[in-house]
């Protein structure tokens, strides 16, 4: 494909001295996945280079029997390997793009985000309930998810059923579903699961119809450091133009709404004809109380190196220099018009109230 080729040579021209480059990763075997996954398509690129992989473990991996939403730090899985890359140990960072906050500290950007895998989430199910769907579970079943999103949307939708928090890597999550007679099902990311291999275990896949998904839900984000310009270069040829797009708009929408962890956002995007679509919803923590409207933005989706903005603006985090800047700051005012429409509307009441109970339980 010329598409292809025009990377590789883009790539090739900008390939900095031959040097190792260090890839930060947390230590999670999906994290190893992930990160193996972006420097094979690096070194697809760059063959003379060389890449050392370093994994670590972050504040969220330690932190096991917290539901997520209750610690209170932004950047989770993010903090450790920022502080590597600060001091130079590390030249990037892989990550889902779904732990990095919508707002990075200014020495950091994300150099590059990965074509999407299916961003909807899924739900396994234990062994005795397999050909089930929650609508069909037993009344009283309890579901585990870590997310607060996922709970607020199922309970509105399923309420015979009931829904616990679950901590811990996928490995450990499907092993608490499968050895302990706790949970009847367990929501994961759909991505996640198909990443890892274990695309067997999934019992049903939630549709936007029944869950919209987390900002940047399905995306790698590829951080660097800001000031970088050879790994800016190195990993910009990355970007997929779609993914940027839709998760431009995603993040610019949960920037806005001042979301994160501790409170119910959600999304769907998807392009078609030229338009942008994005979908954005708020949740009180039991789903009693709900806001969801739907806009959409004339958007060109360049082909994959057109020429984009030369200086180095960042847009919610993301530095693209390689896509062009219009098509960015459309994306970017869709996701705060949905924003405003929905604060206009009162989404700010239900979002402080589920502030408020998530810090008070």
């Amino acid at each position: 494909m010329s598409g292809n080729s025009d990377a590789t040579a883009t790539a090739e021209k900008n390939s900095p001295k031959m040097r190792v480059i260090r890839v930060g990763t947390r230590k999670s075997q999906l994290a190893r996945i992930q990160t193996d996954t972006v420097v094979a398509m690096l070194k697809a690129l760059y063959p003379g280079l060389q890449f050392e992989i370093i994994a670590m473990s972050t504040t969220g991996d330690k932190i096991l029997d917290t539901a997520l939403s209750k610690i209170g730090e932004k950047s989770l899985f993010t903090k450790e390997l920022e502080h590597a890359l600060e001091r130079n140990e590390v030249d990037l960072v892989v990550h889902s793009l779904k732990d990095l906050p919508t707002v990075l500290p200014p020495a950091f950007t994300i150099g590059a985000i990965c074509k999407r895998e299916n961003p909807c989430d899924a739900v396994v199910f234990h062994p005795k309930f397999v050909g089930k769907t929650l609508e069909t579970l037993p009344e009283r079943s309890v579901v585990g998810t870590s997310s607060l999103r996922r709970a607020a949307q199922l309970k509105r939708k399923f309420p015979h059923l009931e829904f616990k928090s679950i901590r811990g890597n996928l490995n450990t999550r499907l092993r608490k579903l499968d050895e302990l007679q706790e949970f009847s099902a367990i929501i994961l990311a759909t991505a996640g699961l198909q990443r890892m291999g274990w695309q067997n275990r999934v019992g049903q896949i939630l549709h936007p119809e029944e869950c919209l998904y987390a900002v940047g839900q399905g995306a790698l984000g590829v951080e660097v450091r800001a000031k970088d310009q050879d790994i800016l270069d190195l990993v910009g040829v990355l970007h997929d133009p779609e993914t940027l797009l839709r998760c431009i708009a995603e993040r610019a929408f949960l920037r806005h709404l001042e979301g994160g962890c501790s409170v119910p956002v959600a999304v769907h995007t998807a392009m078609k004809d030229g338009q942008l679509y994005l979908t954005g919803g708020v949740w009180s923590l039991d789903g009693s109380d709900s806001m969801q409207e739907t806009m959409q933005a004339t958007i060109h989706v360049p082909a994959q190196h057109e020429d984009g903005p030369e200086d180095d603006p960042q847009l919610v985090g993301i530095t693209a220099r390689n896509i062009p800047r219009g098509a960015q700051l459309a994306a970017e005012n869709l996701g705060i018009s949905l924003a405003r429409l929905l604060l206009n509307k009162g989404a700010k009441n239900i979002l402080d109230v589920a502030r408020q109970l998530n810090d008070a339980h």
